[in-house]
């Protein structure tokens, strides 16, 4: 099996006034970004996962999945 790793770029948007922000937003960029993402992936992936079952069903090429 051969896997294709995609890039997709997600943006988040912060109110640098508000308490939570500016606590992500002291630390250092990279943990910023592995912060978020770790979010992204723990709140996304479980309401993607249907979507993605109903793209795979009877895929006979390719299966999306979501990479963790």
């Amino acid at each position: 099996m051969v896997l294709i790793e995609h890039s997709l770029r997600f943006v988040t948007e912060l109110d640098e006034t508000h308490p939570v922000a500016i606590r992500l937003l002291s630390l250092e960029k990279e943990m910023q970004v592995a912060f978020l993402e770790s979010m992204l992936k723990e709140l996304l992936a479980p309401r993607i996962q249907p979507a993605l079952d109903e793209i795979n069903e009877g895929g006979s090429y390719a299966i999306l999945k979501v990479a963790g």
